[in-house]
């Protein structure tokens, strides 16, 4: 059995593809506000949030418990609304070797915008179930997000 796999979800919102990725693209340090899901967030090193180099440090909660990790953006591409995290130490570290969430957003016909979250994980061992409390997450902030989108 693989320990390195990868999951993703497409989730439908109301807000524009074009909000999405400036959100996450330039304004990651507002998410913290905008779902009760991350409990809080702070610059761990680097004096900008979107430079490659800067590592933040995240609270959140997956599967019922408080959890965190530092993270950074490996990379983003304007072209395909794409921004790729790389998670590390905190609980991520006890679990897996490797752990990157990949975030696009896709303009929809109807108006609004499809959110596709990738995640690709290896798991230090058999032991270590596939992230799927991730995936539950994400849709949950989400929606919780897409509602804050929508009033700005």
């Amino acid at each position: 059995m693989s320990l390195a796999g990868k999951i993703t979800t497409e989730i439908g919102v109301h807000a524009t593809a074009a909000k999405w990725f400036n959100l996450f693209a330039a304004q990651l340090h507002h998410v913290q506000n905008l779902t009760d899901r991350v409990h809080g967030t702070k610059l761990h090193r680097g004096e900008d949030w979107h430079h490659n180099e800067s590592i933040k440090h995240w609270t959140y909660i997956i599967d019922g418990k408080v959890t965190t990790c530092q993270e950074r953006i490996e990379s983003v591409d304007e072209q395909t609304k794409t921004v790729v995290y790389k998670l590390f130490d905190g609980d991520i570290d006890h679990q897996f070797k490797s752990f990157k969430l990949i975030f696009q957003a896709l303009d929809a016909n109807h108006g609004g915008a499809i959110i596709k979250w990738t995640v690709e994980y290896e798991r230090i061992s058999d032991s270590v179930d596939p992230p799927y409390g991730y995936i539950e997450y994400l849709h949950k902030c989400t929606k919780d997000i897409d509602a804050h989108l929508l009033k700005a």
